[in-house]
Protein backbone atom coordinates (compact mmCIF):
# COMPACT_ATOMS: atom_id res chain seq x y z
CA UNK A 1 0.00 0.00 0.00
CA UNK A 2 2.89 2.36 0.71
CA UNK A 3 4.21 1.90 -2.84
CA UNK A 4 0.79 2.69 -4.33
CA UNK A 5 0.49 5.82 -2.21
CA UNK A 6 3.95 7.07 -3.16
CA UNK A 7 3.27 6.36 -6.84
CA UNK A 8 0.01 8.28 -6.64
CA UNK A 9 1.80 11.18 -4.96
CA UNK A 10 4.47 11.20 -7.69
CA UNK A 11 1.84 11.25 -10.45
CA UNK A 12 -0.07 14.04 -8.71
CA UNK A 13 3.12 16.08 -8.27
CA UNK A 14 4.06 15.79 -11.92
CA UNK A 15 0.52 16.68 -13.00
CA UNK A 16 0.35 19.72 -10.74
CA UNK A 17 3.77 20.98 -11.83
CA UNK A 18 2.73 20.58 -15.47
CA UNK A 19 -0.43 22.59 -14.83
CA UNK A 20 1.54 25.31 -13.08
CA UNK A 21 3.76 25.64 -16.13
CA UNK A 22 0.77 25.79 -18.47
CA UNK A 23 -0.90 28.38 -16.25
CA UNK A 24 2.14 30.66 -16.40
CA UNK A 25 2.13 30.44 -20.20
CA UNK A 26 -1.62 31.00 -20.33
CA UNK A 27 -1.27 34.02 -18.06
CA UNK A 28 1.28 35.51 -20.45
CA UNK A 29 -0.97 35.03 -23.50
CA UNK A 30 -4.05 36.36 -21.72
CA UNK A 31 -2.18 39.41 -20.44
CA UNK A 32 -0.98 40.19 -23.97
CA UNK A 33 -4.51 39.82 -25.30
CA UNK A 34 -5.85 42.19 -22.63
CA UNK A 35 -3.11 44.69 -23.51
CA UNK A 36 -3.89 44.36 -27.24
CA UNK A 37 -7.57 45.10 -26.55
CA UNK A 38 -7.19 47.87 -23.96
CA UNK A 39 -8.51 50.52 -26.37
CA UNK A 40 -11.48 48.45 -27.59
CA UNK A 41 -13.90 50.43 -25.44
CA UNK A 42 -15.10 47.39 -23.51
CA UNK A 43 -15.19 46.91 -19.73
CA UNK A 44 -12.05 45.19 -18.40
CA UNK A 45 -14.00 42.15 -17.20
CA UNK A 46 -15.43 41.62 -20.72
CA UNK A 47 -11.96 41.83 -22.28
CA UNK A 48 -10.55 39.46 -19.64
CA UNK A 49 -13.31 36.91 -20.19
CA UNK A 50 -12.91 37.13 -23.98
CA UNK A 51 -9.13 36.65 -23.76
CA UNK A 52 -9.49 33.69 -21.39
CA UNK A 53 -12.02 32.08 -23.73
CA UNK A 54 -9.80 32.55 -26.78
CA UNK A 55 -6.79 31.22 -24.90
CA UNK A 56 -8.73 28.09 -23.93
CA UNK A 57 -9.55 27.45 -27.58
CA UNK A 58 -5.92 27.73 -28.69
CA UNK A 59 -3.63 24.72 -28.68
CA UNK A 60 -0.97 24.50 -25.98
CA UNK A 61 1.80 24.59 -28.60
CA UNK A 62 0.48 27.71 -30.32
CA UNK A 63 3.13 30.33 -31.10
CA UNK A 64 0.81 33.11 -32.23
CA UNK A 65 -0.66 35.62 -29.82
CA UNK A 66 -4.40 35.51 -29.19
CA UNK A 67 -4.75 38.63 -31.34
CA UNK A 68 -2.96 36.97 -34.26
CA UNK A 69 -4.74 33.64 -33.80
CA UNK A 70 -8.25 35.11 -33.68
CA UNK A 71 -7.91 36.51 -37.21
CA UNK A 72 -7.58 32.99 -38.63
CA UNK A 73 -10.32 31.53 -36.39
CA UNK A 74 -13.50 33.59 -36.86
CA UNK A 75 -15.83 30.91 -35.47
CA UNK A 76 -13.93 30.74 -32.19
CA UNK A 77 -13.82 34.54 -32.08
CA UNK A 78 -17.63 34.70 -32.44
CA UNK A 79 -18.11 32.10 -29.71
CA UNK A 80 -15.87 34.01 -27.31
CA UNK A 81 -17.50 37.33 -28.24
CA UNK A 82 -20.84 35.88 -27.21
CA UNK A 83 -19.50 34.21 -24.06
CA UNK A 84 -17.79 37.39 -22.88
CA UNK A 85 -20.66 39.71 -23.82
CA UNK A 86 -18.40 41.61 -26.21
CA UNK A 87 -21.18 42.69 -28.58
Amino acid sequence: MNVKLSTLFLIASVTVSGLAFADADDTKWIAQCVKDNKDAGKPPEVVQKYCECMNEKMGSNETQSVTQWEKAHPNEEKECDAKAGWK
